[in-house]
């Protein structure tokens, strides 16, 4: 395929000739009208999609054709991770590229009325939307939020030129109801629900939205449902009833199948987006970035993974991962260096020539490195996960998982000898577990002092 313009075509040939030219992470700025235009930016999230439940990451259940090629002709990642272990966590620190404690979203945002659903992201946090919005960036986020259902949370006061969606963990995907039976599909900041399947929806207002700017630069941020529950495929029927909680209910191998459809859904939805990219002669330069918020529940595929979602063992975080940008990006290329979600925006960044806030220090690094084809260097480096009183820390191959509220309670692996995690080998290894101990300690201090702070729950 031949890039879309003569910039285009220059860039092809600098990144052959001049790699560290075009990825530089800190070019002078005199250089940059020899590279191409920084690039149009798609970041797609799946909800609670396993590490193994693509097909170009050891899936025989069922085909993922179109994510299959993204992976053929881009960069697949083998060690990446979300930074939570649920939906709303993971989510806020993608979004400001920082430790979601920081913001004050350790856990889930709540459906029910009487917990936290009056928590969101507050404004005072920075985010992606708003860092590319001031390089002139056309911004908008279609499907989940889950990041606060009151207005004040909103999208288009995080940046985003335009919002439809919703703002609750999950939805009905054809009703389009909450969990609690709360109608939740917005326009921007007004509920404005339309007939359609949630996935087929998402995907119809991301081609849209290039129709409209492709002519521009532009951000685009996909937050697919699936296959998140409740577990519907598109021809399936509506299960929640407004202003009723109805506990799902599922016929014997309902699951597996609507499961299956629900993620060839989503599949067959980027292809449509890879599709018009091509006609509209835009995927020369735009870099789409494919990953899930979480490891999969005991419904999904975490292949060799030990664990699940809510867990910090690696089927809890350790995720399917995906760049692709076809004039950059070398196809068929995998990267095994230890990456984090937080690493999305300090990336997409430094691509744009776009800074935070001197406030808002950024927990991730960038991975241009690693797009380009490089090895990063990443055998010390330390990573932290919590989620309710668990701790976890990678350091370089080496992973500690401890409980706040018991503190004997300690596991410790070598991923390099295995990422089952099957042999504890803490009784090895006790200087290196003491160690490993205090740095935990002293991040989890470090994250929550200072942190954005919620109003109180609700009784």
């Amino acid at each position: 395929m031949l890039p879309s313009s003569k910039h285009a075509w220059i860039g092809c040939l600098l990144s052959v000739f001049y790699p560290n030219l075009l990825f530089a992470d800190n070019a002078p700025s005199q250089a940059m009208n020899k590279v191409p235009p920084t690039p149009n930016i798609i970041v797609i999230l799946a909800d609670d999609l396993g590490y193994a439940d693509l097909s170009c990451y050891g899936n025989d259940r069922f085909q993922t054709p179109w994510l299959d090629q993204l992976a053929s002709q881009g960069m697949r990642f083998t060690d990446f991770h979300s930074s939570g272990a649920v939906c709303s966590p993971t989510r806020a620190g993608l979004l400001t590229g920082r430790y979601q404690q920081r913001s004050g979203i350790s856990g889930v945002i709540n459906a029910a009325f009487n917990a936290n659903r009056h928590h969101g992201l507050n404004q005072s946090e920075w985010t992606l939307a708003e860092s590319l919005k001031k390089q002139g960036y056309a911004t908008a986020v279609f499907g989940k939020w889950h990041l606060g259902y009151r207005e004040i949370f909103n999208p288009i006061y995080h940046g985003f030129d335009q919002f439809a969606g919703y703002v609750s963990g999950n939805v009905d995907y054809h009703a389009h109801l909450d969990r609690m039976g709360v109608r939740d599909w917005w326009q921007n900041n007004v509920l404005a629900d339309e007939p359609g399947y949630t996935t087929h929806l998402i995907t119809r207002h991301a081609l849209d939205f290039i129709r409209e700017h492709g002519q521009e630069r532009f951000l685009l941020y996909l937050a697919y449902e699936a296959p998140h529950d409740p577990y519907q495929g598109p021809s399936d029927p509506p299960i929640r009833v407004e202003s009723q909680v109805v506990p799902n209910q599922y016929g014997k191998d309902h699951i597996p199948r609507a499961y299956r459809e629900m993620v060839q859904a989503m599949d067959q939805g980027i292809g449509q987006v890879l599709g018009l990219l091509e006609e509209l002669e835009l995927d020369q330069n735009t870099l789409v970035w494919f990953l899930s918020d979480n490891g999969a529940n005991r419904h999904g595929n975490n292949g060799p993974l030990r664990g699940f979602k809510g867990g910090l063992y690696e089927g809890g975080h350790r995720v399917p991962a995906i760049a692709w940008w076809p004039s950059v990006i070398p196809s068929q290329s995998v990267c095994e260096d230890l990456a984090i979600s937080l690493d999305v925006m300090p990336t997409l960044l430094a691509l744009t020539g776009a800074t935070p806030p001197d406030e808002h220090p950024l927990d991730g690094v960038s991975l241009i490195r690693a797009l380009r084809g490089g090895a990063m260097d990443s055998q010390e480096r330390e990573l932290y996960w919590s989620h309710g009183t668990q701790l976890a820390m990678r350091q370089g191959p080496w992973k500690l998982m401890m409980q706040a509220q018991h503190p004997e309670k300690r596991e410790l692996y070598h991923l390099g000898q295995g990422i089952g995690e099957q042999h504890d080998l803490v009784a090895k290894e006790p200087e290196r577990v003491i160690a490993m101990e205090k740095k935990i300690q002293d991040w989890y201090e470090q994250v929550n002092h200072g942190a954005t702070l919620q109003e109180p729950e609700i009784h």
